[in-house]
């Protein structure tokens, strides 16, 4: 599939400007295995890159004018180097002018440069193609240009490009779009950006997206209000147990003994931060050793965890996860992402994966009347130069 579009792209490129392009970029999307709203909370996370990409050709137009074309929204934009990078309307083009500011505010030199790129990481389905966007052009432009950037930069440079769009993101979606490799997770600490690979073998099952297909209007004021609830959590926390430092330092043990210090709802916030963190440990510990029915069990737990103490989920993501527990060829499932619509990430065991699709793309319909979208992953390589040798 990713060759078809690496075709496509160089050919566009190709029949725009009259001549080949000098690189061609490929960037990933993302899962997150588990560790869902910890990263704000102190504590792990567990991406990978996947197998679905935005490809990138680029060639220099020996002048201080970048022309970039978006074969998908059969949209373009020029930008001047020579003139201050500014917010635009057209919301696409912010995420290029953003990384393009991000480089020059940070010294680095360049000139115009021509680039088409097109994509098969679903939008709006929670797989990050804005990082994707971001990381694959600081990418492409460094090596269009020789530039000096190391890995954790171009993920730092993509992620401050996002914030001046108005995206207050972190820093998981850029640094796994960068630092993926192939059959394998990363143990990501976001604070000190610290990090670690596991294994991705999931061995008899595939990896496969359910995605709901909604995207509920809670998001942004829920997100917020859940930092809230778990600052006053880790206070409360801290002022009984000075030794803390942050939720990693704490034990279930311990949140349990503090129930009737806090309110219901700030108590289910931390009891569920403090769980979640010690699972991520024994997620990789079970990738590890290969013991993939506990990673799947992990994922049913982490749902749970998600829907009744987090209080991020919604009906139709319920219903999904509620229909895997259902099938025996289902060993886990849960939300993925931010919550309130978007994907269900799901381990199926294989030969089973077209039965259980069709049976729950009926199901979901007869429920909701909304079609899931379903889309197969594998766990691959970050964002990339390719050659006729890929």
């Amino acid at each position: 599939m990713n060759e078809i579009l690496i075709q496509n792209t160089t050919a566009f490129f190709e029949k725009s400007f009259g001549t080949v392009p000098q690189k061609i970029v490929l960037s990933p999307g993302r899962i997150n295995i588990i560790g869902e709203h910890i990263d704000y909370n102190d504590g792990y996370v567990l991406p990978a890159a996947i197998d679905k990409i935005i490809c990138f050709a680029f060639k220099k137009s020996n002048s201080k004018t970048s022309k970039i074309i978006a074969i998908d929204l059969n949209e373009e934009f020029e930008v001047d180097l020579t003139q201050t990078i500014q917010l635009s309307e057209v919301v696409w083009t912010n995420y290029i002018l953003g990384v393009i500011k991000q480089l020059l505010d940070n010294g680095f030199s360049f000139e115009g440069f021509n680039c088409v790129f097109s994509s098969n990481i679903p939008v709006g389905s929670g797989l990050s193609s804005s990082a994707a966007l971001e990381c694959g052009m600081i990418f492409g432009i460094k090596e269009l240009f020789d530039l000096k950037i190391e890995k954790q930069d171009i993920a730092l440079l993509g992620q401050k490009a996002e914030h001046w769009v108005g995206i207050n993101c972190g820093i998981m979606d850029q640094f796994s779009s960068v630092h993926g490799l192939e059959n394998k997770v990363i143990k990501l600490d976001c604070n000190t950006l610290e990090f670690e690979y596991h294994n991705a073998d999931f061995k008899d099952y595939s990896l496969v997206l359910f995605d709901s297909n909604v995207k509920h209007s809670l998001f942004t004021s829920e997100y917020n209000n859940r930092r809230l609830e778990c600052e006053e959590g880790l206070s409360i926390i801290k002022n009984n147990f000075p030794e803390i430092k942050t939720f990693r330092d704490c034990t279930e043990e311990q949140v349990l003994s503090l129930k009737d210090k806090m309110n219901e709802i700030v108590f289910k916030r931390v009891h569920f931060v403090v769980k979640e963190i010690l699972r991520v440990t024994q997620a990789c510990e079970a990738l590890d050793n290969g013991n993939i029915e506990l990673l799947g069990q992990l994922l049913f737990d982490t749902h749970a965890g998600l829907s009744k103490d987090y209080e991020v989920s919604c009906a139709e993501l319920d219903f999904i996860v509620e229909e895997a527990k259902k099938d025996e060829a289902v060993i886990g499932s849960r939300l993925m992402g931010g919550g309130f619509g978007g994907c269900a990430i799901t381990l199926i065991r294989k030969g089973h994966e077209n039965r259980v699709k069709e049976a729950f793309t009926s199901l979901y319909f007869d429920t909701f009347g909304i079609d899931l979208k379903i889309y197969d992953v594998k766990v691959s390589n970050g964002t990339s130069l390719y050659t006729t040798t890929n």
